[in-house]
């Protein structure tokens, strides 16, 4: 009997072709014994049966992914799996064998799950962006893709160093923004907490004092000793107050209005804006030169960029472009947007699209600016520390003054009084 099949080889190359054999499953171990891995199978005479086995259903693979998993734990093992699983491949070793060999690898928990999940369904005959599929908590539309197109150009190496390269380079820049913000709010923690201890234990031992003088108290001195009060007594009303505060801000930043407020403010306000702007188009840049240097289609491309924005101008940009590109349009045209992407950007990739280089000529700009980026924020932050440091020592300076300014009163009041 003559089975018609499709199969990759252990470079991620696909094939198609016809094999005789008793039945599906001895076609199926004919194939395996070329060392083919078996994606679809069925009589040459029919339309292809899926692989043969069990598969589990999309909604059994999602059973492992259903927790809420951190972007930069998601990132981490990701570009490890990729940077990992590309060198394997590239030395020969069998798609099965390289995650099988990753799996046993990797610490207990929910990736390694999911790892082994996807060499399961590997075995059974699945394409490897099949098995990403089932768990999108951790491939995203960007890694899938790149992996269906190094799939059908046979070059799955390839392509998975091009998203190793692309995570750790979200890695670095996540990084670099955490790093610049340790020193900042480690500084206002400690603001916040020698505030609180000097009203909160600090004020009430100079009270006693204030009463026995029997003089009235400055007005920054009556604001302090109120706070104080209501910090000791009424600290619920405070945590409450502080709570609800907490909430409606987060409701309000979740809903729509709020987002896309905040994301307008965060593009146009004075200096947040241009590095916001700057590390945007970074990022839309990297991600969509990625894509289309990877053979990616131009639409599918844009669309999968959008999804990873989380900046809703941004989306609307990229709304744009894909429309002008349905229209037969170049994308430049739509991200010729002055307010949202520097005017160098689309130059550069309007000379890209003249000369068919789209992706080199992204990835490019998207280094550059990375490295711009870099220097902004280590600038940006060695401007904030000393500020925060000014402010922190008026405040602890004012509250100070506010409760020896009684005292110094009382003292120039006793020597005015003197005979």
């Amino acid at each position: 009997m003559r089975f018609r099949y499709r199969a990759y080889d252990k470079l991620g190359k696909a094939s198609s072709d016809v094999v005789e054999a008793d039945d599906a499953k001895e076609a199926t171990e004919i194939l395996r014994r070329r060392g083919l891995f078996v994606a679809e199978i069925g009589p040459a005479n029919g339309s292809a049966q899926g692989p043969v086995g069990t598969r589990p259903t999309a909604a059994t693979g999602r059973k492992r992914g259903w927790r809420r998993t951190s972007s930069g734990r998601r990132l981490k093992d990701l570009s490890a799996f990729s940077r990992q699983l590309s060198i394997l491949i590239s030395t020969g070793t069998p798609l099965v064998d390289a995650v099988s060999s990753l799996a046993r690898q990797t610490p207990p928990g929910e990736w390694r799950d999911t790892v082994e999940d996807v060499q399961k369904r590997l075995e059974e005959g699945a394409q490897l962006s099949e098995a990403m599929a089932q768990h999108p908590t951790w491939f995203d539309g960007v890694a899938r893709s790149l992996v269906s197109a190094g799939e059908q150009g046979g070059q799955l190496d390839a392509m998975m160093e091009r998203l190793a390269k692309l995570t750790r380079q979200q890695q670095k820049v996540r990084a670099s923004l955490a790093g610049a913000m340790v020193y900042p709010c480690l500084l206002i923690f400690v603001a916040i907490l020698v505030l609180t201890a000097m009203l909160g234990f600090v004020l009430p031992r100079f009270e006693g004092l204030f009463k026995s003088l029997d003089t009235p108290l400055p007005p920054t001195t009556k604001v302090l000793m109120a706070a104080s009060h209501l910090l000791r007594e009424r600290w619920y009303l405070a945590v409450g107050g502080l709570g609800l505060a907490g909430f409606g801000v987060k409701t309000w930043v979740g809903s729509a209005i709020g987002r896309s407020t905040l994301h307008r403010f965060s593009v146009s306000a004075p200096q947040i804006g241009k590095v916001t702007r700057s590390f945007a188009t970074a990022r839309i840049a990297r991600v969509l030169g990625v894509l289309v240097a990877g053979k990616v289609p131009l639409l599918d491309s844009i669309r999968l960029t959008r999804l990873s924005s989380n900046n809703t101008l941004y989306q609307s940009l990229l709304d744009r472009a894909e429309q002008a590109v349905t229209r037969g349009e170049n994308i430049s045209s739509a991200f010729a947007d002055p307010a949202l992407i520097h005017p160098s950007v689309c130059e550069a990739l309007r000379s890209a699209e003249r000369s068919g280089q789209i992706g080199p000529v992204l990835l490019s700009m998207a280094d550059h600016l990375d490295e711009d980026n870099e220097i902004l924020v280590k600038s940006a932050a060695s401007i904030i520390e000393p500020l925060i440091l000014m402010v922190l020592g008026v405040l602890v300076g004012a509250v100070a003054i506010s409760m020896f300014l009684p005292l110094f009163d009382l003292t120039a009041a006793g020597g005015g009084g003197a005979p």
